[in-house]
């Protein structure tokens, strides 16, 4: 019972306050501890070859994210000895900063806004805040297509998949995919600096988000039935099932090729990152041209698939605790 009830509380904590500049962050502890270990890894750790580098990569997961598990743990063990209603509080707290529900829809909503003015600068400028591509020379449709990218991708990365921890192993759990996630973000790209030092944690978010990615579709086809009605559910479905695939991550391409097909656009193409093109195969068909009116849709999808997402970890939850 009392999982179900966090579980729920964090996700309403999150859709009200978002993550308010006042309360510190564990991201942004997470990131400096990042950028510190890279600095010991690369100063002290022998970095030679390929293989060397890969081994040493390994220390980013077990480090920080064994550390974010044990701290956590001993912060709830604490808070327990004091008050279990501060014990729960404090966990309701802990996976609302895992989720970042609230946030993406702002960061959407302000692009959106900016495009419906004309201020197609301000636009790319907003966007280069959520995204690692270049931003400087896209059209309104680059513009729309980024950022609905943005929103399919992070319904999973942002809400189902930590969530979905919160739900296995609470607050510890939740923070340790939230560190995951960060390490990839960090350093789990593909250029000359992190292919290889940075292999171990793109292939641990691989591995953390395999799962949830699979169990957002239904929730996600559920909310383009209740939009759109059954055409936009066969579209998302098979576009699911022809294109997802084609992504270059095994997760990703799951959402954004839902997305595109129940909205009707195209998704994918090339990207510039640092003045370099990155080519990804295109998902969805161009029934209709992006229009800055998709971000709008794609932030409906959003609220809509964490509703009846974290409905059914609630339900699931509540039959757990009555079938024990």
């Amino acid at each position: 019972m009392m999982r179900a009830v966090t579980l729920l509380a964090a996700y309403v904590l999150d859709r009200i306050i978002g993550d308010p500049r006042w309360l510190p962050h564990p991201v942004v502890g997470m990131g400096k501890c990042i950028t510190w270990m890279e600095k010991g890894i690369r100063r002290w750790v022998p970095l030679s070859t390929p293989s060397a580098a890969r081994m040493a990569g390994c220390l980013f997961p077990m480090i920080l994210v064994g550390g974010v598990y044990g701290i956590t743990e001993l912060l709830l063990f604490a808070a327990e000895r004091v008050s279990p209603y501060l014990a729960l509080g404090l966990e309701i707290l802990l996976i609302a900063t895992t989720i970042a529900t609230k946030g993406l829809a702002d960061a959407a909503r302000g692009i959106y806004e900016a495009l419906a003015f004309r201020r197609l600068d301000q636009a790319r400028k907003q966007l280069s805040m959520i995204v690692g591509r270049d931003t400087e020379q896209l059209d309104e449709s680059e513009v729309v297509r980024g950022t609905v990218e943005t929103v399919a991708e992070n319904i999973v990365d942002a809400v189902t998949a930590p969530l979905f921890y919160a739900a296995v192993g609470g607050a510890p759990l939740a923070l340790a995919y939230r560190a995951v996630n960060t390490l990839d973000s960090m350093v789990g790209y593909k250029d000359e600096r992190y292919r290889d030092l940075g292999w171990a944690s793109a292939r641990f978010d691989d591995l953390a988000n395999w799962l949830p990615a699979r169990l957002t579709i239904l929730p996600m086809l559920a909310v383009f039935f209740l939009i759109s009605g059954p055409s936009a559910v066969r579209r998302a479905w098979h576009t699911y099932r022809r294109d997802a695939r084609r992504h270059p991550s095994p997760n990703s391409g799951i959402p954004e090729a839902l997305m595109a097909g129940g909205l009707g656009i195209r998704l994918g193409g090339t990207n510039w990152y640092r003045g370099v093109p990155s080519h990804r195969a295109q998902m969805g068909e161009p029934v209709m041209p992006r229009r800055p009116e998709h971000i709008q849709a794609a932030i409906r999808v959003l609220f809509g698939t964490t509703w009846v997402y974290t409905g059914m970890l609630v339900l699931v939850s509540l039959l757990s605790d009555w079938v024990a």
